[in-house]
């Protein structure tokens, strides 16, 4: 028939691997390199010896509290991002979503599915699934700027963490983290990057919102200015969390040891597909090995983080179960270009 279209033969056709392999493979390859780690430091965690029990615990519900407060801060980062843009929603249902995002982020195997159910709740509010997307990702990029200037921060202040191999890690991950983000933001923000997909199937429109949103953001600086400092908040109270919960086993590299590295720990744990286990323990092994941490004292605290986030994600478990049945708005908002 002419005008037909010539089957593709079975050899020519792109192989395709299933997502559930892939987070299979994510997850066994996250167990496998936290029991690596376990074997490896066995005697260390063995001879640890934390101290006044008491104490400890009092440092651990510090940090868990902290945490909380963080996840706040993140949520109020995410709402002023949508208020921002137009996109109407109240802070308690910002921070219902938020917190139930959590959870899925948290207890599931995935690194993107609390993102997904973040846009998809959003959407039922203001009745616009791309403005939504567009709200997830530039609160998501607020948080990789502030982390490695963090890092930079504190190695600028302190030049004696880059003389060991952590410290020059942690430095060269950050400026390469800088320099894909800004990459990013220029594709997203230039006309005739994402500028150019407005309209069209559901990806451009999403996309095109992404490039809508940063830009108003360019022409709002105080908006940005804002946007970052609660940004900044959250990212260093999640420092605070991690140095009271290294302080529950004795672990105390140092204040500016901590704003060096442990924003670089929250970047790489997202390689993880078991909320950065795995991964974070074997980042805090790196980064404190020359700084009085062994092995064991290292794995222990990346559990330990683990497990608080646990503790406090399962705050979002009543909103996962019942803050998705709100109808969705008979009038969809838009990213509005002069806001």
């Amino acid at each position: 028939m002419r005008g037909a279209t010539a089957p593709v033969p079975p050899s020519q056709r792109r192989a395709r691997i299933p997502h559930g392999l892939v987070t299979a493979l994510r997850v066994c390859a996250s167990a496998g390199l936290l029991a690596l780690l376990i074997i490896i430091s066995r005697d260390e965690l063995s001879a640890l010896d934390v101290g006044s029990k008491s104490a400890a615990a009092a440092w651990l519900t510090a940090a868990a509290l902290v945490i909380a407060a963080a996840f706040v801060m993140a949520a109020v980062r995410w709402w002023q991002v949508a208020d921002t843009l137009d996109v109407r929603v109240s802070g308690r249902s910002t921070l219902s979503i938020y917190l139930a995002a959590l959870f899925v982020g948290n207890f599931l195997p995935t690194t993107i599915g609390g993102d997904v159910l973040r846009v998809n709740r959003l959407a039922r509010i203001c009745g616009s699934q791309a403005n939504a997307f567009a709200t997830v990702i530039i609160e998501r990029l607020t948080g990789w700027v502030v982390l490695p200037l963090l890092t930079l921060a504190a190695l600028i202040s302190q030049p004696s963490l880059l003389t060991h191999s952590g410290g020059q890690i942690a430095g060269g991950l950050a400026l390469g983290t800088l320099v894909v983000l800004a990459l990013i933001v220029w594709v997203a923000e230039h006309p005739r990057g994402l500028g150019r997909l407005a309209g069209g199937t559901r990806i451009r429109e999403a996309l095109g919102a992404v490039h809508t949103g940063l830009s108003v953001f360019r022409r709002h600086p105080g908006a940005a200015g804002r946007l970052l400092t609660v940004g900044l908040a959250y990212q260093f109270l999640l420092v605070v969390a991690t140095a009271l919960a290294g302080a529950a086993i004795g672990v105390n590299p140092g204040l500016r040891a901590w704003l060096a590295f442990a924003p670089m720990v929250l970047i790489v744990q997202n390689l993880s597909a078991i909320g950065g286990l795995g991964v974070r323990e074997g980042a805090l092994v790196l980064f404190l090995d020359a700084h009085g941490v062994n092995e064991g004292e290292a794995v222990l605290l990346g559990l330990l983080m683990y497990a608080l986030t646990l503790l406090v994600s399962l705050t979002g478990a009543p909103a996962l179960a019942f803050g998705g049945r709100r109808n969705r708005s008979k009038v969809p908002a838009e990213v509005s270009a002069g806001s």
